[in-house]
């Protein structure tokens, strides 16, 4: 593994960035719970442009290190060391960074390997999918406790996943609960048993390689990821246009052509992400 960013010659790896089999994995490493920084959402933000340029990358796994945290947020010691005016312009890069992660073509996979609670959970909710580790930690939006709101895309991307109702109590009550209860609620979308993270992580890589190619077309993947994301948040008109631009690159694709022969030819597709 190697840092995905250095600030300076002594520069502290806070996100280990690996690519392999098609699945770039970004892992939060900043012991014991993988609070993020500036510094560290330096890295993650490089870390998702690498991947995004990447070619030979077709999905993106976000995980943390160690065996307790996936990641508890922000660092309170830095948020109470710093000026109001750092700590706004800490968490507008924070969004730019979480809305980049959104908004890049590929397949984003959580790995709640851990706790995942205040900013940590606002990280996985960026993400296209969330699989958690059975028993493995809490997961909620405890910032109320601290006077403050969930502020790196928490209050806008809770209640989209789970209704506005539902989105105000559990943030103003600001409880932390069993990943069985977020499977429930819709914030996770699968849970693992296994018992221990590297079990986790090569049951949660096994999940993401089916979406490489040759076993998916990955850039259809991708475009599907953007028509939803992008789409959801405009008039049903001009998301369905956004709908049809995408699928007219899709007909132009390498990989559209060979799904439709295979089909035709009523043989199992080998897709090459093209």
């Amino acid at each position: 593994m190697a840092s995905v960013m250095e600030t300076g010659q002594n520069a502290k790896t806070l996100v280990h960035y690996e690519a392999r089999d098609g699945v770039a994995i970004l892992t939060l490493e900043d012991p014991p719970a993988n609070t993020y920084t500036y510094e560290m959402m330096q890295q993650l933000d490089a870390g998702i442009l690498r991947a995004r340029m990447d070619e030979s990358v077709s999905v993106i796994v976000l995980c943390g290190a160690g065996e307790k945290f996936f990641c508890a947020g922000a660092s309170i010691k830095m948020l109470a060391e710093v000026t109001p005016t750092f700590k706004y312009y800490f968490c507008l890069h924070a969004n730019e960074t979480l809305n980049r992660l959104e908004q890049t073509p590929k397949l984003v996979i959580a790995a709640l390997n851990g706790h995942t609670v205040g900013g940590g959970l606002e990280i996985a909710m960026a993400a296209d999918l969330r699989i958690a580790r059975r028993g493995a930690g809490k997961i909620g939006l405890p910032e109320v406790n601290l006077g403050v709101l969930p502020g790196t895309g928490g209050t806008q991307r809770l209640a989209r996943l789970v209704g506005k109702a539902k989105a105000i109590d559990l943030m103003v009550t600001g409880r932390t609960f069993e990943f069985d209860e977020a499977l429930e609620l819709g914030i996770v979308d699968y849970i693992y048993d296994a018992p221990d993270r590297a079990a986790f992580m090569d049951q949660v890589l096994a999940f993401a390689r089916q979406f490489t190619p040759p076993h998916r077309a990955a850039k259809a993947v991708g475009h599907i990821k953007r028509a939803v994301q992008t789409g959801v948040e405009l008039p049903i008109g001009e998301a369905l246009a956004v709908e049809r631009e995408l699928q007219q690159l899709l007909f132009q694709s390498e990989d559209a052509r060979e799904g439709l022969n295979a089909y035709n030819e009523k043989r199992t597709p080998t897709f090459r992400g093209r």
